[in-house]
């Protein structure tokens, strides 16, 4: 059963990837703050972890650097990640921080779930 791990402190944002991913093969986890990534990671890997580009204190950016370089340094596994951006403009962004895929909010369900397949079945995330 896939798990995807969800990094948001915004409740529609969660709201809105929890409806589109969450199923019967499914299940998806939150943490609310960036600094919750790396330890929720480490005890339970999840297959998929989406970043919200505005959390608390270190946003999906900065976590998304932090888990690329934790796992180069395997002290974490190699996670994919899907990040959810505010603007197009945070696109560079994004592909600087080791993002695997991205989508522009406002979310749309199926462009969701979408890149969701489409990174869960690529090839496996790498340090």
């Amino acid at each position: 059963m896939p798990l995807v791990l969800i990094a948001t402190d915004a409740d529609a944002v969660y709201a809105e990837v929890d409806a589109a991913l969450a199923d019967e093969t499914t299940t998806v986890a939150r943490v609310r703050a960036g600094t919750e990534v790396g330890p929720a990671v480490a005890t339970g890997t999840p297959d998929l972890v989406v970043l919200d580009l505005q959390i608390g204190n270190m946003g999906g950016i900065a976590t998304c650097l932090y888990l690329r370089q934790e796992a180069e340094e395997q002290r974490l596994p190699a996670v994919k990640v899907l990040m959810l951006l505010d603007r197009e403009a945070d696109v560079f962004l994004a592909r600087r921080s080791g993002a695997d895929g991205w989508l522009v909010k406002p979310l749309d369900a199926f462009a969701l779930r979408a890149a969701a397949t489409a990174i869960l079945a690529a090839t496996p995330a790498t340090a």
